[in-house]
């Protein structure tokens, strides 16, 4: 087996790992082991893993409130992870921050955000950053087709294109901004064509299709490691569960969302890919669901046993010491 028949079998458990992490959360979720609100990304994971896996530790990220898939792309502990998502003092922002907040700042994640739109400046400072430093390090924001229609968009955007900031700006268009129809809330049919206002080069792929993605992010990033300036890509996706968990879905038909899972599930897509090229046996593929699910069991465990934080840490971490 080649460097790259491993490396394609990552991705595909990456893609795995997202997969079960975010069903496991549903029904932890659902049995009230979660606090807050949860918006699962079942269904985007080729978006995901094809942008991350393109990228180094020490790469900047931003994400959105449907950001576990890209923490575990970039290589988030599912340990932490799931303590976070329980509010334990041994997640990550020691369960402070929760499903919407979560980050990791030794990986380069500069964090969830449950402010549509509020990764895009926030990775813009750290396209700044980058070019004062002087490095090749890339910064790369996920926002959705919602955020696409907000102002951050254009003032951050604008704004990475006239200093030629090292930023890969990745719209995960999954057809739906809460309850409100791409087609029906967006000017363009294409959001990446909005690239060309801006000065940088704007893409649009099947987002489902985990080596389209990572082939445009691929020259994305290269790019933006050269010092040539920030992209635009538009990953069009969906997203199988509703926006958020408890969601009614009255606004789609159920044929839709069945239509989208037999025909353009990208873990199907994928392990289809691998099973022809022969990389993926059935024995195989049974090994890395079982691998993944023996993983998440040891997660919940450690998050089940992990302290809540004490009521006098609520006042920590809130300013730097000077």
């Amino acid at each position: 087996m080649t460097q790259w028949d491993q490396e394609y079998l990552s991705y595909y458990r990456k893609m795995v790992t997202i997969r079960q992490f975010e069903t496991l959360a549903g029904e932890l979720f659902a049995a009230s082991k979660i606090p807050g609100f949860i918006h699962l990304s079942i269904g985007q994971e080729a978006s995901a893993v094809g942008v991350c896996s393109c990228l180094r530790a020490d790469d900047y990220l931003t994400t959105t409130h449907r950001g576990h898939g890209h923490m575990i792309a970039k290589g988030a502990e599912l340990k932490k992870m799931v303590a976070e998502l329980f509010g334990k003092k041994t997640g990550y922002c020691k369960g402070k921050g929760g499903s919407m907040h979560i980050a990791d700042f030794s990986l380069g994640i500069l964090g969830a955000n449950g402010v549509v739109g509020g990764g895009l400046p926030i990775i813009t400072g750290a396209g700044f950053s980058i070019k004062l430093r002087k490095t090749d390090q890339v910064a790369v924001c996920f926002f959705g087709d919602g955020a696409a229609n907000r102002g951050t968009v254009h003032e951050a955007m604008n704004m990475a294109s006239i200093w030629k900031l090292p930023v890969i700006f990745v719209v995960e268009n999954n057809q739906y901004a809460s309850t409100t129809p791409q087609s029906y809330a967006c000017s363009v049919k294409d959001i990446s064509v909005r690239a060309a206002a801006y000065n940088m080069p704007g893409a649009s792929v099947d987002g489902n299709n985990l080596l389209k993605v990572r082939k445009v992010a691929l020259e994305a990033v290269q790019q933006a490691r050269k010092g040539e300036g920030p992209s635009l890509i538009e990953n069009k996706t969906y997203r199988f569960r509703g926006h958020y968990e408890g969601d009614p879905q009255a606004y789609r038909p159920e044929a839709e969302i069945a239509a989208w899972k037999n025909n353009d599930d990208p873990l199907k897509r994928f392990a289809d890919h691998l099973t022809r090229k022969s990389l993926l046996t059935h024995e195989l593929n049974k090994q890395i669901w079982d691998e993944v699910a023996a993983e998440l069991g040891d997660a919940v465990a450690f998050a089940d046993e992990s302290p809540f934080p004490e009521p006098s840490e609520a006042l920590e971490d809130l300013f730097v010491n000077q």
